[in-house]
């Protein structure tokens, strides 16, 4: 049986240092966090019990006390900040696979405009700080950005305009996604 000593443990994920790369600049300010860099700007408000301390080219995630629930976001703190240092300095992008005969994605200003079965094409605006690409054969589309979790968010609406059917494939699906596709019917006499 596991036994796990409670107290003194502290989240793994949420202890360890943030290192700050070169041109990135970070802020502290009234349990506010700032990051700055090439790519852009961001910004996370710490949730009550988090404290970060900026120590030269390291950023330090700490709880200020054992409760359950700050036990809980001491790790998604830390994390979020994570994240949006990598934004600022190197961007995020997040793949899209179109597949099916036809079904093919166009990028008109800043809406996407896709062609996926229905009777009309889909537009689909992108948000303000989401950027894509189309490639040449129309299939594949790729977003980037520096929010992490925007990006997340809008790769997922676009693949719920018509998600993969579970028999031949047909839809809108991450490039990194694998499919398990269900046999068709057996005609049995």
């Amino acid at each position: 049986m596991l036994c796990m000593v409670r107290g003194d443990r502290m989240s793994r994920i949420g202890r360890k240092p943030i290192l700050i790369p070169d041109g990135v600049e970070v802020k502290i300010e009234n349990s506010s966090v700032s990051v700055k860099g090439p790519k852009g700007q961001l910004s996370y408000s710490l949730p009550e019990g988090i404290t970060a301390t900026l120590e030269g080219k390291t950023l330090v995630v700490t709880r200020n006390s054992e409760v359950s629930k700050t036990r809980a976001l001491h790790g998604l703190a830390r994390s979020l900040i994570s994240n949006m240092i990598t934004g600022v300095s190197q961007g995020f992008s997040k793949a899209l696979q179109i597949v099916g005969v036809g079904y093919r994605a166009q990028l008109s200003g800043n809406k996407l405009v896709i062609n996926i079965g229905y009777s009309h094409p889909v537009e689909f605006p992108l948000p303000e700080g989401i950027k894509a690409t189309v490639d040449d054969k129309q299939t594949t589309i790729t977003l980037y950005g520096i929010d992490k979790q925007l990006l997340g968010q809008i790769a997922a609406n676009l693949r719920a305009i018509r998600p993969p059917d579970a028999y031949k494939g047909k839809g809108i699906r991450y490039a990194d996604e694998t499919l398990k596709l269900k046999p068709g019917k057996t005609g049995k006499k």
